[in-house]
């Protein structure tokens, strides 16, 4: 019997859509994900170059979702501005550049009324946090290198998940748990057996599945509830 308790949020990542369907998936997901996850990328942090605050304004004339921008570079002051500029709901920013501009950018993002994340990458420890980390709205695990899609899982960062909501529940934060990467049938149990509050969903998990949005979706709720034991249950 599937345990029907449990509720996640779904962002999928659009970077990983088809984009010669954009508008027909996009209409879909409205109806069905809690957010979406907007990576954005400089060709420095990571070698790729992805998405845009531009981007976000072009899915905003079809969705009323919130957007949640995660960042992947260098220079994290230019792009939270251009982030706030375009009234992102969330932004996630990289730990891993953000010392001695913590405190200052989550403020900025926090005066604009918008919510502020912190990203930590597979090497980086939850401790490099802590200074900070009751200020935040959101924590992203990163369980595969940052960059490109399709990377190697890696299992032990969900130990940080666990981590991250033992702290949550001891000291009272209010800071939601995400996980992004390789989100598909081959880890939902593992990822379950952590409980992150959001996932990251892309082509492995969702966008690739089937040709047809629709199918895609189907098999990708059945695969969760196959692997998970629990019922699919996002709240929408």
């Amino acid at each position: 019997m599937q345990e029907t308790t449990r509720t996640i949020q779904l962002a999928p990542s659009l970077m990983t859509m088809d984009l010669d369907q954009f508008k027909e998936q996009i209409s879909f997901l409205n109806n069905k994900v809690n957010l979406y996850h907007i990576d954005i990328m400089d060709g420095h942090f990571v070698p790729n170059i992805s998405l845009s605050p531009w981007f976000i304004e072009q899915t905003r004339k079809i969705s009323d979702l919130p957007m949640s921008a995660h960042l992947m570079v260098t220079d994290a002051p230019f792009w939270v501005q251009q982030l706030i500029d375009v009234k992102c709901e969330m932004i996630c920013m990289p730990a891993e550049v953000s010392n001695g501009v913590a405190f200052r950018l989550i403020d900025q993002i926090h005066d604009a009324g918008l919510k502020a994340g912190m990203v930590i990458n597979p090497e980086t420890p939850v401790d490099t946090l802590l200074p900070y980390i009751d200020l935040l709205d959101k924590i992203t695990v990163m369980t595969v290198d940052p960059g490109f899609a399709g990377q190697r899982f890696l299992a032990g960062c969900l130990d940080k998940i666990t981590q991250l909501r033992q702290l949550r529940e001891e000291k009272g934060y209010g800071y939601e748990i995400e996980m992004d990467g390789s989100t598909n049938k081959a880890h939902w149990k593992m990822i379950a057996d952590s409980n992150p509050d959001v996932y990251v969903i892309g082509r492995s998990g969702l966008f690739g599945l089937t040709d047809n949005i629709e199918s895609s979706w189907q098999q990708m709720v059945s695969e969760y509830e196959e692997c998970t034991g629990f019922k699919f249950d996002n709240g929408r």
